[in-house]
């Protein structure tokens, strides 16, 4: 039975392999102690919090530290043996360390296939998809499971918000973990009964080896927008690591989302067969949507697609908005492609629960209260694509909380104050995530690019306290026929303020904000 606290903890049963016979299939090109590794390994792991005794431990080069320099605390919880690359080992022989060490050029890549053989490879009896993009990889998890219940019973979930398997439910800590955990998941789902998983791929994830050692039935591409260029320094080297999801050595198909110039470029050059989605433009594609239109009754959106066999399904999405048309076209392209049919894909993705966080609306049968909304965009593409969905249901003012995180893409800083003030009636100008960065010196940056766009500031104001004042002050300030939308941090549990993880969740704190509000009269 798998643990339930942290994904961290999750722990399949496994069946004890030799360390020898574990790093069978890698390059070793170096031992130490090899006489030692006769030794019986259970586990695999690359942090040394999180290890079990008799795991093997894989010491990974970092950017400021080696691995092996934490091997001590690794060793002394019970490690078996170490896997790790010739600076490794030379740490771990100045140590004196006396267990078996296999020396391999790229450690890294390493523990992700030594993870998918010491728990026995589950992903290949289950039925697997990945999802990445800059926008949208969140909301379509959710409904690529939705979908796949058409032909599955059982799901199990992996990816930003949360951890799913059947109806256990774990928080997330990263959106793809690091390659040991993420193949504990899958064995843990195959063992509790799942017989599917769908998982959310970030680039990082891809660049850094965490899946590697699962080839998914079915890889899904939604769009590349503006993001990362911290990490990948331009939009090419950024493009290249979500390409690298779609070859032989990763997935069997793949669902392409050709909007953007990035989805056609991938749909020529992918190496696996592809089969192409258009949703918000005129592309040709196998599946296209048109008749986009919104129900005020419902707040849903409505629209029609049209199948590779040149039949048209008429979708109520779950998820409010129009770029949410594209991730439900995607996914029920996703679940036809390992065996749904359209029209059970499409029933089963209509059943879908609201997605945390993404388009949320917290209080959907509101008459006497402003409508508010919790959604994570965070890049000027998808904030402007929230904020004209906004604007065609509101029969008010749009009004938006919204700031932006520390430690990450600076660059993309002014342009989505720019959108905001360019898109939305009223803004408040919180924090998000300000982590090592000087929280007044980022909204700085916010009130510049509005300033760009409105002067004069009119109907702005900036929050200096914090965030929960920001939410309570842009409710409370709103009529019943506004739209409050509350961007950035979507569903996430917490705000990282200066290495410190405070719990904090805009979704109770909108409701509670909504429960003391007093009611108003609509205009």
């Amino acid at each position: 039975m798998c643990a339930m606290t942290t994904i961290n903890e999750l722990r399949p049963r496994t069946s004890a392999i030799t360390f020898r016979e574990l790093v069978r299939d890698l390059d070793v090109h170096q031992w130490v102690n090899e006489d030692k590794a006769t030794c019986a390994v259970t586990g695999v792991t690359v942090s040394s919090s999180d290890i079990d005794a008799g795991w093997v431990f894989v010491a990974i080069p970092g950017y400021s530290h080696h691995g092996a320099e934490f091997a001590a605390g690794a060793l002394e919880a019970g490690a078996a043996g170490v896997i790790t690359d010739e600076k490794g080992a030379r740490i771990l022989r100045d140590s004196g360390a006396s267990v078996p060490i296999a020396v391999v050029d790229d450690p890294r890549q390493a523990a992700a296939f030594v993870s998918a053989r010491v728990v026995g490879n589950p992903d290949q009896s289950l039925t697997t998809a990945a999802v990445t993009g800059t926008n949208g990889k969140t909301t379509t998890t959710y409904l690529v499971s939705a979908a796949l219940g058409a032909i599955h019973d059982v799901p199990a979930l992996c990816g930003t918000v949360e951890t799913r398997i059947g109806d256990m439910t774990i928080l997330a800590t990263r959106t793809t973990n690091e390659a040991p955990v993420l193949h504990r998941f899958l064995a843990c789902a195959q063992q509790q009964g799942a017989d599917n998983a769908v998982i959310e791929v970030s680039s990082h994830a891809l660049s850094l080896n965490r899946v590697d050692g699962i080839v998914f039935d079915v890889a899904i591409f939604t769009n590349l927008q503006h993001d990362h260029l911290d990490f990948y320094h331009d939009m090419e080297h950024y493009f290249q690591a979500k390409a690298s999801l779609f070859t032989p050595e990763h997935a069997r198909r793949g669902i392409v989302c050709v909007d953007d110039e990035w989805g056609q470029r991938l749909a020529r050059e992918a190496t696996i067969p592809i089969t192409t989605v258009a949703a918000l433009s005129s592309q040709q594609a196998d599946w296209h949507v048109s008749d986009i239109h919104p129900d005020p009754q419902t707040a849903q959106t409505v629209f029609s697609l049209t199948d590779p066999a040149g039949h048209t399904h008429q979708v109520h999405s779950p998820v409010l908005g129009e770029v949410n048309v594209q991730n439900c076209a995607v996914a029920i392209a996703a679940a036809t492609a390992v065996g749904a049919d359209p029209d059970q894909a499409v029933t089963a993705l209509e059943r879908a629960p609201q997605v945390p966080g993404r388009m949320e609306k917290i209080n959907p049968d509101c008459d006497d209260q402003p409508l508010v909304i919790v959604d994570y965009a965070h890049t000027p593409e998808a904030l402007e694509w929230i904020l004209k969905d906004a604007r065609e249901l509101a029969g008010g003012r749009v009004v938006l909380v919204f700031g932006t995180d520390g430690d990450r893409d600076a660059s993309k800083r002014i342009p989505l104050a720019e959108v905001a003030a360019r898109h939305a009636d009223v803004l408040w100008v919180t924090d998000e995530n300000p982590r090592t960065e000087d929280a007044a010196a980022i909204r700085a940056e916010l009130m510049e690019g509005i300033r760009n766009v409105r002067p004069d500031l009119t109907n702005v104001t900036e929050v200096t306290t914090c965030r929960r004042d920001a939410v309570r002050c842009a409710i409370q300030d709103a009529s019943a026929n506004d739209i409050v939308l509350i961007t950035g941090k979507g569903a996430e549990w917490y705000q990282e303020i200066d290495h410190v993880y405070h719990r904090y969740n805009d979704v109770p704190v909108a409701r509670e904000v909504l429960e003391y509000s007093e009611p108003r009269k609509r205009g």
